[in-house]
């Protein structure tokens, strides 16, 4: 670790190398009105990571009021936005909100779990140079910046990216790279253990993932160390945060009113709900039966605060007995086991197939509707940013009304769970799904979760399975999903991991790591933790727990389908592809776009193209397919000599000839001595403006693009006719520029 001063004299510089990357930061000069401000620096990326709390705890809450803010900024990437109407930034794309979940996912369990006061974490990218990530400066300025903080919080933490590249492991690979690289998992590690998992994957076997999880450690740890450092040197005294409320009498004399019929609702095979309505009794009972005990409170202040915090009291004597039960006896709600997957249900098909494919996947209360939806290449999103553009080919969107938990709500907008949820089932897949050039289709799945009960986003994954096999998407591989709990007592070194977890198991428990894959490897993984890390071999045991109860889950949907349909719904559009030469591409858009308009709108149907000269027809049915492409074909086709094509006589020329329209657009000169074999004193006696004949190309100039037609060599020579004079090549430089001297130019 070095140190320098910088251009201001406040400032203090820090630099450690990973690998043959520095990582800068620098504090003191910018921002100090917040809490800690960390400029972070990698290459010529630059990000801000402020942190700021609030003087006072939150009244009436009962969770750590934590916000992690991730902004883009165009300039940052040298960009304007490239909306005509808007050029200032907004909301944070749903990439950016990704971002902050994984950045909030390391940090929220460093914090105590009493505190109340308001966090807020505002990562800004200043500078981005397309080869040094943001994601991982930001993360690392986020978590040095908490660390210097007045704030108390264990750590520090460490942030690193983790790519498998030819099967080597790679450290914070670069955006190219990671196009390579069959693993994007970040890493996010206190100096003894790792907090926070977040991965996409290439069906990676789980032997890898554990390689790369003990990579990543390795190098978040070397810059969580070189935090600790710092912190030693300049960071601010903690202040003290009031203790959580204990009272241990009136705890035990809770646990000893409500413990037994506790325990029989944990073991009996009740709903949710049921179960939920009988925890709730004693929660909301908790302040008057303790009064029977103490008394009216009238003005005795603790008084008054023991029967504020009596549901709180009593919510800890629900969590300990589930924790309890399974620490000691191995017992779940419903009595279930530990690795006890819940019952599973599939079917496909569960809406008319207007609906190109559908799916409904039920795993205990859970249960989630999941749709697919076909469309041409031009129903991709457009994803405008600071890094430039982007298509996206396949989207999964994740709904979750509140209905499905039986609560009413007026928020029904898309909030940042959702979409977290909704990208988690969409990395799960993307490895499975066709090559755009063999399945030229926009994919987009959508999962209304009905029910919930725990493990939805995984519901999710599995439904989009089922619903993509249903409508005809040729995936190379089913993908399942689990998510997978843990119960802890650190003090004994026992960690209990469970299988399919539960909402009251994931409310009372320390880990929700959800994992998603085939039978060949992972495809993505999340984990959220809420203690302060995990030690190693406890990855080892989720990963191959999930690799059972993964398995065991396929086997239940591919009962619903086995394999993808080899044929989509008849109401799915159609996709075809032609290849024409690039050049040619101006010919099928036409001027302004008049071609490409007027067979878009005669046939009713979609066209897009690639600078590749790749044309993409999309219809409804087989005969307007045919129609276009025939069409299509047309346009580019280049005359045969030779070869006879129908036309249409678009011009007359008194005393030269005809101009005929063939080949959708071309044009070709009918001489009027190629108009019949005798002697023409007029070309309207033989044809006129709109007749539809058939003519046989005689000569065509590829360079200048112009055709010589013949409507005589379509009949027999007549018998006794002298012989004709040779023809009169084009002239004009290479290729020729026009037959004749005097002529008038061809239309082209």
């Amino acid at each position: 670790m070095s140190k320098s001063s910088g251009a201001l004299s406040a400032q203090k510089e820090y630099t450690l190398m990973l690998g043959d990357e520095s990582l800068i930061v620098r504090m003191g000069a910018i921002a100090r009105q917040a809490n800690a401000s960390v400029l972070c620096q990698m290459g010529d990326t630059v990000t801000l990571g402020n942190f700021t709390v609030s003087d006072k705890p939150r009244d009436g809450v009962d969770f750590l009021p934590l916000q992690v803010v991730y902004q883009e900024k165009y300039y940052a990437g040298g960009k304007i936005a490239g909306s005509r109407f808007r050029k200032r930034e907004g909301r944070p794309s749903d990439d950016y909100v990704l971002l902050a979940r994984v950045i909030d996912r390391g940090l929220r369990p460093m914090f105590p779990k009493h505190l109340r006061n308001d966090l807020q974490v505002f990562c800004t990218v200043l500078s981005y140079d397309f080869e040094h990530e943001h994601d991982i400066v930001s993360a690392n300025a986020a978590n040095l910046a908490v660390v210097l903080s007045d704030c108390p919080a264990e750590g520090p933490l460490g942030t690193v990216r983790v790519g498998l590249i030819g099967g080597e492991l790679v450290l914070n690979p670069s955006r190219e790279a990671r196009t390579k690289s069959d693993l994007d998992m970040f890493v996010t590690a206190s100096l003894d253990r790792v907090v926070m998992i977040e991965a996409g994957a290439n069906q990676v076997p789980e032997e890898e993932i554990l390689r790369a999880i003990e990579f990543g450690k390795k190098w978040a740890q070397k810059i969580a160390k070189f935090f600790a450092d710092i912190q030693k040197e300049i960071g601010r005294e903690k202040f003290e945060v009031e203790a959580p409320f204990t009272h241990d009498e009136a705890y035990k004399f809770l646990k000893d009113w409500a413990l037994k019929t506790v325990n029989k609702a944990i073991k009996d095979d009740l709903g949710k709900k049921e179960r939920r309505m009988i925890f709730n009794e004693f929660i909301s009972g908790a302040a008057e039966k303790l009064e029977e005990k103490y008394g009216p409170a009238g003005e005795n202040e603790d008084l008054i605060k023991l029967y504020a915090n009596a549901a709180a009291l009593m919510d800890k004597v629900i969590k300990g007995e589930v924790r309890r039960l399974i620490l000691e006896e191995g017992t779940r709600m419903s009595s279930r086991k530990v690795d006890e997957i819940r019952k599973l249900s599939a079917m496909v098909d569960i809406l008319p197939n207007r609906v190109h494919g559908s799916a409904l996947f039920q795993r205990g209360e859970t249960q989630g509707l999941t749709t697919c939806t076909l469309g041409s290449p031009g129903d991709k999103q457009l994803v405008e940013g600071m890094e430039g553009e982007h298509n996206l080919r396949y989207m999964h969107h994740y709904n979750f009304p509140p209905f499905s938990v039986g609560e009413t709500s007026n928020r029904l907008a898309t909030g940042n769970r959702e979409i977290g949820h909704g990208n988690l089932a969409q990395r799960g897949l993307e490895p499975v799904l066709p090559k755009e050039e063999d399945f030229p289709y926009t994919i987009r799945t959508v999962t209304e979760i009905l029910e919930s009960n725990g493990s939805s986003s995984m519901a999710a994954t599995c439904g989009s399975t089922l619903a993509l096999m249903a409508a005809g998407v040729p995936i190379s591989a089913p993908v399942s999903g689990i998510a997978l709990g843990l119960v802890s007592n650190e003090e004994k070194d026992q960690y209990v991991i469970l299988s399919d977890l539960q909402d009251e198991e994931d409310f009372g428990g320390d880990m929700d790591f959800k994992l998603t894959g085939t039978a060949k490897g992972v495809t993505a993984i999340q984990m959220d933790i809420k203690i302060k890390g995990l030690p190693d071999h406890v990855f080892k045991e989720a990963l191959e727990r999930s690799k059972v109860g993964r398995a065991h889950i396929l086997k239940a949907m591919l009962a619903a389908i086995p394999e993808p349909r080899k044929e989509m719904s008849p109401y799915a559009p159609r996709i075809e592809t032609i290849v024409i030469n690039p050049d040619d591409i101006r010919l099928v858009i036409g001027k302004g776009g008049e071609t490409i308009q007027k067979i878009t709108g005669e046939l009713n149907v979609e066209i897009d193209i690639e600078d590749s000269g790749l044309v993409f027809v999309t219809a409804t049915n087989g005969e307007s397919m045919e129609k276009a492409k025939e069409w299509i074909q047309g346009i580019v086709a280049k005359p045969e000599i030779g070869k006879v094509y129908k036309a249409k006589i678009v011009r007359i020329i008194d005393g030269v000839g005809a101009i005929a329209e063939f080949l959708r657009g071309k044009d070709g000169m009918i001489h009027i001595s190629e108009l019949q074999w005798q002697r023409t004193e007029k070309v309207e006696d033989v044809v006129k403006l709109g007749d539809e004949v058939e003519v046989k190309v005689v000569e065509y100039d590829a360079v200048e693009g112009r055709t010589r037609l013949s409507l005589k060599q379509m009949t027999p020579r007549p018998e006794g006719m002298p012989p004709e004079r040779p023809r009169t090549p084009f002239r004009g430089g290479p290729g020729g520029a026009r037959p004749g001297g005097g002529r008038p130019p061809m239309r082209r």
